[in-house]
């Protein structure tokens, strides 16, 4: 039916991958107190204090309500946009000064988030950066 989401249409290769690599990402964080770690000794430490671990939740509850957006193939422009956002804060402040590599030829590098952030860029055009997708 015209104007309905499938959620399991072309897209769901891609989406539901996504989907639970935010959720695995986010959930055990909020049993393993990772979350208030980030935010306390991460955070806090660069500057947010004293908002860090706030931040911190935002950003894992964030990637939950997106997750669940891709699952339901719902809202995913403005869900892919939240978390790229998240993805290019993550590389800026994370990332980037251990190179490329999350692991083999590195450690804890950029090539994960750049790959997510355009896996995330072709749900949201899923015809390219044409007039279409408008």
């Amino acid at each position: 039916m015209k104007g309905t989401s499938n959620i399991f249409d072309n897209s769901f290769l891609l989406r539901f991958p996504v989907a639970v690599i935010l959720l695995v990402h986010s959930i055990t964080g909020m049993f393993n107190n990772g979350i208030n770690d980030f935010g306390n000794l991460y955070l806090n430490q660069i500057g947010f204090a004293p908002i860090g671990v706030l931040l911190a939740w935002l950003i894992k509850l964030s990637h939950v309500f997106s997750a669940i957006c891709l699952l339901i193939n719902k809202y995913i422009k403005p869900a892919a946009i939240i978390t790229i956002f998240m993805l290019v804060m993550g590389i800026i402040l994370i990332h980037f000064k251990e190179g490329w590599f999350v692991v083999g030829g590195g450690r804890n590098g950029i090539e994960f988030n750049f790959l997510l952030i355009f896996v995330l860029l072709k749900l949201m055009f899923p015809n390219g950066f044409n007039k279409r997708n408008a």
